[in-house]
């Protein structure tokens, strides 16, 4: 006699399928075209979560520079010299203080240049 896998494997279909809502055409609800397209979407929210933090990282770091160089130094004599001085500021607090703060910025930048 015929095994159909009855409840089990429709209860892994509905949840990749439950997964796939929002997707075009057959891939939101066929399947196989489905489970396709939720592997590779879950494949790259995983890559992207790594890339997320290098965006940020990057883009933290170009605020940083820009408002050094407008204080008159670069991004890397800054973080050499608040290395130096023992001040731990890392990099998102950096951007924001350079973004919402900049009398506060250059007051980091002097002490870095101390």
């Amino acid at each position: 006699m015929r095994v159909k896998k009855g409840f089990k494997a429709r209860r892994r279909r509905n949840r990749v399928l439950k997964l796939a809502k929002g997707f075009r055409g057959r891939r939101k609800n066929c399947y196989k075209r489905a489970n396709q397209a939720v592997e590779r979407a879950l494949d790259y929210s995983t890559r992207d979560r790594r890339r997320r933090r290098r965006d940020f990282r990057s883009l933290w770091i170009a605020r940083i520079n820009a408002s050094a160089r407008a204080n008159g130094t670069s991004y890397s004599r800054l973080i050499a010299g608040l290395k130096k001085a023992g001040v731990a500021l890392d990099r998102k607090v950096l951007a924001d203080l350079a973004l919402f703060l900049p009398g506060d910025f250059a007051a980091v930048v002097k002490a870095a240049q101390a």
